[in-house]
């Protein structure tokens, strides 16, 4: 399987339209696909990553991902396509990517529990929505018919049921949304898990590049992290979170 580059401009889920007079989503996109065609790969992170700033959108992420990738840079490439997926589930290139790319790094996928893989069925933004429009649609199917004062019928009373069962699965998906917000992954290089949060403390384990690893709280320079193998402490700098977005 290759690499797939997206050259279009994808969803756009979060952000605000920027002034004339300032470089749009659009045009620092468009740049950016230039740079990465011209192979400078450095450059095309640097536009991408500004672009994401002024408006969050599941293709500059992609991308945004590839340019990470042609710099050799694992950790990084494989957030980036995670963070496409935390607004853009349905992206089929940035989970061909991820597949392909932990395959070849030989790294893990992040565990999910059961309410966290419901919460990644859809983008993490629509859940609210999702938990508005089912509630009102069961409130107006209990309220509607007394005040039209019509007698209730079977099929209200199923629309009823199958909303506020709905509205209990966003309840569900909300709290998933909260719990994975707390991943991240490791980008440094055999980056040193410590027992304590100081440069001295005793190592634990090496980490890789593109490691999913739970943040449980920060101390200064230092979070302390959970993976597959270990609780400990790394520099802040050297995990990057799912939803820095």
């Amino acid at each position: 399987m290759n690499i797939q580059l997206v050259v279009v401009t994808g969803m756009v889920l979060l952000g605000m339209i920027p002034s004339t007079n300032a470089a749009t989503p659009d045009s620092l996109f468009q740049e950016g696909i230039d740079l990465y065609h011209a192979g400078n790969y450095p450059s095309a992170v640097e536009t991408f990553e500004k672009a994401t700033r002024v408006e969050t959108a599941s293709g500059t992420l992609q991308n945004l991902g590839l340019a990470e990738w042609q710099r050799g840079r694992v950790g990084e490439s494989v957030l980036a396509w995670e963070q496409t997926l935390w607004f853009d589930p349905f992206n089929k290139a940035a989970q061909g990517n991820l597949q392909y790319v932990r395959r070849l790094a030989q790294v893990e996928t992040p565990d999910l529990t059961w309410y966290e893989a419901v919460s990644s069925a859809l983008p993490m933004n629509w859940w609210t929505w999702v938990a508005a429009l089912s509630f009102w649609i069961a409130i107006g199917a209990v309220v509607l018919p007394g005040i039209f004062r019509r007698p209730r019928t079977a099929t209200s009373q199923a629309i009823t049921a199958v909303c506020l069962m709905i509205f209990l699965l966003t309840i569900i998906a909300q709290v998933g949304v909260q719990t994975r917000s707390r991943i991240g992954f490791v980008l440094a290089k055999d980056a040193l898990l410590r027992l304590t949060p100081t440069g001295e403390a005793q190592p634990i384990a090496r980490l890789q590049p593109g490691e999913p690893v739970r943040m449980k709280k920060t101390r200064g320079e230092y979070v302390l992290i959970r993976t597959n193998r270990a609780l400990g402490w790394v520099m802040r700098r050297e995990i990057g979170s799912l939803c820095k977005y």
